[in-house]
């Protein structure tokens, strides 16, 4: 009798444990608000800076200009451009969903094909709600609740060496440009009047720059002011920088000066 007892006890005890299971097994899909909890990306999507390839909706794919892009914040604030205006919007980030709201972009009139398109990419980036976000490689899309999708690709910064970098800074009337070849460890290009070419020696981040060797033809007084700038670069040691396609050169004397690679 005893026995019995004990045996239908422990019948009922694993009967409770198994119904519990299941149960718990939901409550952990749950969030403690009582919804349920997005899931993660394969991988990270915020801190990287993407290039915009297109945007589709209603079935009509459009095709993005060459320097529209984003950079997913997950500090609260995203910034980039559309292809020619530049903008910034609030970001909230839940496992794989991505709102963007309080857009704020400069207003420059560009052709018609870019501004009908920045106004495509505006209302499906802020006005869709949130974005669910799906990362496959070095792709991203972002898919609204109706089905727009934006398509993006990881940029990439552009290369120190074997790049044709054009300077835009100081202004040269986009004359100036610089090529830094690896193998032969040298920089030659156009300083705005004259050609240049002197040794280049990359390290940690620096490159100590050789005398330069110049032809010695004279310009209009701007270009000369531009390259008298550029010329004190050389024969000595600077600190360079690349952030997607722009280079920054800043030189021991405080000479800064800005280059873009040409596409």
């Amino acid at each position: 009798m005893y026995r019995q007892k004990r045996h239908t006890q422990r019948t009922i005890l694993t009967a409770a444990v198994a119904a519990l299971v299941p149960l718990a097994a939901a409550c952990g899909t749950e969030k403690a608000g009582g919804g349920s909890s997005s899931a993660e990306p394969a991988a990270p999507v915020t801190g990287i800076r993407w290039s915009i390839d297109s945007v589709t909706v209603d079935g009509t794919t459009h095709r993005a200009p060459s320097d529209a892009h984003v950079t997913l914040a997950d500090d609260g604030r995203s910034e980039g451009s559309y292809g020619c205006n530049t903008f910034s919007a609030r970001t909230d980030v839940d496992g794989d969903r991505i709102r963007l709201s309080d857009a704020m972009s400069t207003e420059m009139a560009c052709d018609d094909k870019p501004m009908a398109f920045e106004s495509t990419l505006a209302r499906t980036l802020t006005d869709g709600g949130a974005l669910k976000a799906e990362v496959n490689d070095d792709r991203l899309t972002l898919t609204t609740a109706d089905g727009a999708t934006i398509r993006l690709t990881r940029s990439q910064d552009a290369a120190l060496h074997g790049t044709k970098w054009t300077v835009t800074t100081p202004a040269t009337d986009s004359r100036a440009h610089l090529t830094f070849d690896k193998d032969e460890g040298t920089v030659s290009g156009n300083l705005g009047c004259n050609d240049v070419n002197a040794k280049a020696t990359v390290r940690d981040g620096r490159i100590i720059l050789g005398p330069p060797a110049a032809t010695r033809m004279m310009c209009e007084d701007s270009l000369m002011d531009g390259e008298r700038a550029l010329m004190k670069l050389f024969d000595g040691t600077v600190e360079y920088r690349i952030d997607h396609r722009t280079l920054t050169l800043t030189s021991e004397n405080g000479t800064s000066v800005r280059a873009v690679a040409a596409r």
